[in-house]
């Protein structure tokens, strides 16, 4: 299967979630069985070796990857939730958004100093929130391995945010 045949599987929605915006729905390539495995073998084989101990997974389509990445890879999921959502005590991290900010949680035993972490996202546009969690994991003093996203918007440049962090892989661009 090839890089367009995934592209090709992503739906395109204009106008959402406002008027300028091209939304990239994953749905339709999740539905696809010979895509998704495609999509996750192909992010897999990228980090296949490093030895990571933990797939971070940035909520909520970040949770569909990531576990099942953290499967493939034989290593622990964590979840980076929204304000509110985990239950033990946690770590939060605000970031700025284009009109205001935002806070995304993790706990605050999640990872231990050392921890190889690979940080997972449908998709990177700006960085902003992969960066977020990045300092979250930071906090910890556990090690990033990497980002690895199944879309990124070249245009929003949020690889240039993240590569002084760590390696950013992404399955298909646009």
């Amino acid at each position: 299967m090839s890089e367009q045949s995934i592209k090709n599987s992503i739906r395109n929605i204009p106008d959402f979630p406002k008027k300028g915006i091209q939304f990239k729905d994953i749905t339709t390539a999740l539905k696809n069985a010979e895509v998704l495995k495609e999509i996750l073998d192909t992010c897999a084989e990228h980090y296949r070796g490093k030895k990571i101990d933990y797939v971070v997974g940035i909520e909520s389509r970040g949770f569909i990857f990531g576990t099942a990445l953290a499967y493939i890879l034989n290593c622990g999921f964590i979840p980076i939730r929204k304000p509110g959502k985990l239950p033990a005590d946690v770590i939060a991290q605000e970031y700025a958004l284009e009109y205001g900010t935002d806070c995304i949680e993790m706990h605050a035993d999640a990872l231990s100093k050392g921890d190889k972490v690979l940080i997972v996202d449908d998709l990177l546009a700006t960085g902003g929130t992969a960066k977020a969690a990045a300092d979250l994991v930071r906090k910890l003093e556990a090690e990033i391995a990497g980002f690895a996203f199944v879309i990124e918007l070249n245009d929003l440049h949020g690889r240039d945010r993240l590569a002084s962090i760590a390696d950013v892989y992404s399955v298909v661009q646009y």
